[in-house]
């Protein structure tokens, strides 16, 4: 069958998104052009790919079929068609998705500096603790916890090692009492995360001589923005978690306090990830030696 790829390309972008327009802006092209694309290709095919809202949109079982199949394909003639334009300084454009809790990749000067040094490549990163398959959904790469990682994927440190803390402001620790066990967290009210709608809120892990337990608190504010997290824990909404790294800034000045540090031991930090290709694209590589120089200096 004659088919034109890029209506498989344009497939895939709503099929990653859900949304026309989000589709659209990434291909660069109209909503109206997405549209027209994913009509032709239903009616190449015989079959509907997607079901149509007024704001949203859905594969068919069709749809998620076709999907799978060639989600990895066109992931590496993408790859196979900049190893052929490896003539020249990086470009194109390069999907990240990243964790929410990744400060050090998203703070700023990282990216800021990849920007600065590699001008020809666009750096598109999504914010998402979905711990979905990267290949599947278009990434080029990742960061995430090394605990997290599949086993599959080629993982470049980000960081060392990284511990979380707890902590609240100095007044509500004069309020409320200052726990001295992490199961008096009960007794406190907590600003907790959950990566989406729908997931249990995280348990707060710690350790005790190396036997690893954790915490069951009931959050009376749950969220997954961390800096909404780190926002209400300084308005002295209550007692928090997360990496050491995030908080940073605040414990140095005295804004907020750690609590129960004797609880909480380090473990592997972040990595940036990504599959196990012999030659991976110019844009690719040069995120990984940039990542690397980045970790180095810090």
């Amino acid at each position: 069958m004659d088919l034109d790829l890029n209506l498989l390309r344009v497939f895939a972008a709503v099929a990653d998104s859900d949304n026309f327009r989000v589709a659209a802006d990434r291909l660069g092209v109209t909503r109206s052009a997405v549209s027209q694309g994913i009509r032709k290709l239903e009616d190449r095919l015989g079959v509907a790919l997607v079901t149509r809202s007024t704001r949203s949109v859905r594969l068919t079982e069709a749809g998620h079929r076709l999907h799978v199949q060639i989600a990895d394909p066109l992931a590496r003639i993408a790859a196979a068609l900049d190893d052929a334009l490896d003539d020249g300084p990086p470009r194109g454009v390069l999907r990240v998705a990243v964790t929410s809790i990744a400060e050090r990749f998203l703070s700023g000067p990282l990216v800021a500096s990849f920007a600065q040094a590699y001008p020809q490549v666009v750096l598109d990163v999504t914010v998402t603790d979905d711990e979905s398959d990267i290949v599947a959904e278009g990434f080029d790469a990742g960061v995430r916890l090394g605990e997290v990682i599949e086993q599959d994927m080629i993982a470049v440190p980000l960081t060392g090692p990284v511990r979380q803390v707890v902590v609240a402001t100095p007044a509500y620790l004069a309020a409320h009492g200052t726990p001295t066990h992490p199961r008096e967290l009960v007794d406190h009210r907590c600003i907790g995360w959950r990566p989406s709608p729908g997931v249990a809120p995280y348990r707060w892990e710690f350790s005790d001589d190396g036997r690893d337990f954790d915490v069951a608190v009931q959050p009376q504010v749950t969220t997954n923005d961390m800096l909404l997290m780190v926002r209400t824990a300084l308005s002295g909404g209550g007692i928090t978690i997360g990496i050491e790294e995030t908080f940073a800034p605040y414990l140095a000045r005295g804004e907020l306090v750690a609590v129960l540090e004797d609880w909480l031991p380090s473990f592997p930090g972040f990595f940036l990830y990504f599959p196990d290709r012999r030659n991976p694209p110019p844009k690719l590589r040069a995120l990984i030696e940039h990542v690397r120089r980045f970790r180095d200096a810090v």
